[in-house]
């Protein structure tokens, strides 16, 4: 927070884990042959998180990741999209989005895909 001639005040949050949210991909994407997962990351703090993505059987993948935002609250969001064939999408077992920072515990939210499957 900025005061009147400048002086700024700032909050150490300490260390604030991001909550993740992967949205599925829509049954017809999934019918054209490739899927695009979504990894939300909110209210982590501080910046500097990097999303990641992981394949059932250990293989790592980078997605491509959007630039954070600075909400109002001094936490900040941001995401990662990651494009999949749909076969690989099926046969992976889990997709897992991994937030990390430095040395902190990893934060993670895996997806099974065939309970996305009806």
């Amino acid at each position: 927070y900025t005061f009147g001639g400048g002086t700024k005040l700032i909050v150490d949050l300490g260390v604030v884990p991001p909550t993740l949210t992967v949205l599925l991909p829509s049954s017809e994407e999934q019918d054209q042959g490739n899927v695009a997962l979504v990894c939300l990351a909110n209210k982590g703090f501080p910046g500097g998180w990097k999303l990641g993505w992981r394949l059932g059987d250990g293989r790592a993948l980078q997605g491509s990741q959007s630039l954070e935002v600075l909400e109002k609250d001094g936490h900040y969001s941001w995401s990662s999209s990651l494009t999949l064939p749909t076969d690989q999408w099926k046969k992976a077992g889990s997709v897992t989005c991994e937030a990390t920072l430095k040395d902190q515990t990893p934060v993670t939210h895996t997806l099974e895909p065939h309970h996305c499957f009806q």
